[in-house]
């Protein structure tokens, strides 16, 4: 299995999925047990390939080839279909391999069965699976093929629940961009196939001359990517989405958001790496700073628990952003800066992936005993759901950036990085999370503090258990982030400035 397992995190996940409704009809506990299985098969599969790339390997998986070098016609030229596994693959691969099983605990209980279970489970599973190919492969047609799997398998867990009067709607404006999106990262791709005449990353990337086509060709690509990893202005998809989104599958949700950014670091660094120049880096830092400040303020406004949390995981990706694109900014010196910005960028997709997956599986709790996310009509659950204020205050502080807890690791890499290219990214990015701890200080205090309120039903044990998963994760992330990032982060940020190793698995020379 080992052998196989780059294919098998992607392969297990997308007939798994298709399995799901074919179970419910025998059995619902055997349904909801085999897509606890797929996803801890995705998890295994996930880390095993880690260990072996995260220690300086790069894993080339040839489809219907034992040997990467007997699919190379003369001239290097790839023939077969390839997944390609570097440092930061590798990476994205732990994130959704961490998420998605706690995710599936939580959703298998907090979904009743009469509220679309099995569409919703079978609808997550394939969104696994098109978050790890997006991951794992080295071929852009088959990029663009799983980042349509993970748009139609998201929109319909947004929009699933007709029912209700704001979910078809958000489904409808994310299917809307995501399509955009698609045909956007389609065209990109075409340009370079009709220049090329391939579609393999590394030989596109070894062949590709910077010259209008090309230009073009990325224009389309940053928006299309840019525009699903919800980045503003055209973030205003994404707070609809994870706000009326079920609270326990939202976690996936942002992984899927992250994904997307890690198409574009590879789109920006692996294939243009060779003929890019300093002002695509500038573009991403501006808009990374754009994403941050206008997502903490729309924050400030909003009485929903959701929407508002939504907001916050929406100001999260600046940071993201930031801290990449000041790498992109310093790509040809590489000075030292430049790689502490980078590794707080890929370090805090990892820390906001728990962060932000803990805030709502809080939404989700208070959802469960209430019925309801209005802070208006909140107030008093931090005495009967204690474990839940103490989680949400504690992911609403990682949120902010507060030491000790993991998005202090992170957002100090950033600053630190950012302040070599410019103090005034710097300071920008401090006030927006001053800004951020005021917004979530008042949320939970909207929520959990105030006098008693009495619920009526106990938030279920799998959703407590998934919950303090995140919750340990936040703490010893922050505790020791030294470990982590010279064992993953480092690698995955490296990985973004070896462009000539990637090219060299891949093609041999």
């Amino acid at each position: 299995m080992g052998t196989h397992a780059p294919i098998l995190a992607i392969a297990v996940p997308l007939l798994g999925g298709f399995a799901l409704p074919l179970l419910a009809r025998f059995h619902k506990g055997l349904r909801d047990a085999w897509a606890i299985v797929v996803a801890l098969f995705v998890s295994v599969c996930a880390g095993y390939v880690a260990s072996r790339v995260l220690s300086g390997e790069i894993w080339v998986y040839v489809l219907g080839a034992k040997n990467p070098a007997d699919t190379l016609a003369p001239g290097g030229f790839p023939i077969r279909i390839m997944l390609t596994v570097d440092a930061l693959s590798a990476f994205l691969g732990i994130i959704a391999g961490i998420i998605g099983p706690l995710m599936f605990l939580s959703l298998i209980r907090f979904l009743p069965e009469e509220e679309g279970k099995t569409l919703s489970l079978t609808l997550a599973t394939l969104l696994l699976a098109g978050i790890m190919g997006m991951a794992y492969t080295g071929d852009l047609f088959n990029f663009f093929v799983f980042l349509e799997v993970t748009s139609i398998a998201a929109c319909g867990i947004i929009g699933f629940r007709t029912w209700t009067s704001r979910a078809p709607e958000a489904a409808f404006k994310t299917m809307l961009l995501y399509a955009l999106s698609g045909l956007f990262f389609l065209l990109g791709v075409a340009f370079l196939y009709g220049e090329y005449g391939a579609l393999n990353m590394a030989y596109v990337s070894r062949e590709i001359r910077g010259t209008t086509v090309d230009r073009l060709a990325l224009a389309l690509f940053l928006s299309g990517l840019l525009m699903k990893a919800a980045a503003a202005p055209m973030h205003f998809w994404a707070p609809d989405a994870y706000g009326e989104t079920p609270p326990a599958a939202t976690p996936l949700l942002v992984v899927n958001t992250q994904v997307s950014l890690y198409g574009l670091w590879r789109v920006l660094f692996t294939l243009y790496g060779g003929v890019l120049d300093r002002g695509v880096g500038w573009l991403v830092v501006a808009l990374g700073l754009l994403t941050m400040v206008v997502a903490a303020f729309m924050a400030l406004v909003q009485t929903d628990l959701g929407r508002l949390v939504a907001y916050g995981a929406v100001s999260q990706i600046g940071y993201m952003m930031l801290g990449v694109g000041v790498g992109l900014v310093a790509l040809p010196g590489k000075p030292p800066y430049a790689l502490v910005a980078t590794q707080g960028g890929v370090f805090h997709m990892l820390n906001d992936a728990l962060t932000v997956g803990l805030l709502f599986l809080c939404v989700a709790a208070v959802e469960w005993v209430r019925g309801t996310r209005d802070l208006r009509e909140l107030g008093g659950l931090g005495h009967s759901l204690p474990e839940v204020g103490l989680c949400f205050l504690l992911s609403s502080l990682a949120l902010a950036g507060i030491p000790p807890l993991n998005g202090f690791a992170s957002k100090i890499l950033i600053y630190e990085g950012s302040f070599g290219l410019s103090p005034i990214l710097t300071a920008v990015a401090v006030l927006t999370s001053i800004l951020l701890l005021a917004v979530f200080v008042r949320a939970f205090q909207g929520a959990f503090l105030g006098p008693r309120v009495e619920v009526g039903k106990k938030v279920p044990w799998q959703l407590l258990l998934a919950m303090g998963i995140l919750a340990v994760g936040i703490v010893v992330f922050g505790l020791v982030p030294g470990f982590f990032v010279e064992k993953m982060v480092g690698p995955a940020a490296e990985a973004l400035f070896s462009r000539s190793a990637y090219l060299f698995a891949v093609l041999r020379g």
